[in-house]
């Protein structure tokens, strides 16, 4: 059986400080954030939900969700996009010719237009430190270790057990693509 590299992103742990951003902003040498961190919070979301003293924030960590059934990939009218055996879905930049499509096909709105370059950009789960055995950097990164690397497809994973255990999600399930992202919901709210 195949490995199926994810992520599972645990929100107990997530304290909302974005080291995993600046890691990968760091790690991929860009200008643009890779990975985005959503506060979930009151109605604008940046506020706390809830009445002091009682107060909730949570917050959410977005990149690409290296998707079983990534729409990108079949809308690059260049192939510029691929999905490696692995499931890590790579975006060869040296191959985009800036067309946007792939922009719109994704359904987290995950994927950057870099306009100095006039390229896509996406995470590449740094897949060129995977591919000399080392996790990703924002793994590495995160200050609440709320990032866990791991093998889907293997049962005994430390990241397919946490999947089952603590009732971990997918976003937007509704369109199929079946995400390699997890996010563990926290066991309660923060309270601030």
């Amino acid at each position: 059986m195949n490995k199926r590299l994810g992520l599972i992103i645990d929100q107990e742990r997530c304290i909302g400080c974005e080291a995993c951003s600046v890691a990968c902003r760091i790690e991929n040498k860009t200008s643009n954030f890779w990975i985005t961190v959503e506060t979930q919070g009151g109605q604008d979301k940046d506020t706390p939900n809830g009445v002091y003293p009682n107060l909730s924030l949570n917050f959410l960590p977005k990149l690409c969700n290296h998707c079983e059934n990534p729409p990108c990939v079949d809308s690059c009218p260049v192939n510029a996009i691929g999905k490696r055996e692995d499931g890590i879905v790579i975006l060869n930049q040296d191959e985009c010719d800036g067309c946007q499509a792939c922009l719109n096909a994704c359904p987290y709105s995950i994927i950057i237009f870099n306009n100095e370059k006039r390229i896509a950009e996406k995470c590449n789960l740094c897949s060129h430190r995977i591919d000399e055995g080392v996790e990703p950097f924002c793994v590495i990164c995160c200050e609440g270790q709320a990032i866990t690397f791991g093998d889907l497809n293997n049962p005994n994973s430390r990241i397919t057990k946490m999947i089952l255990e603590r009732n971990a999600f997918q976003l937007k399930l509704e369109n199929g693509t079946n995400p390699s992202v997890y996010y563990c919901p926290p066991k309660s709210k923060m309270n601030l």
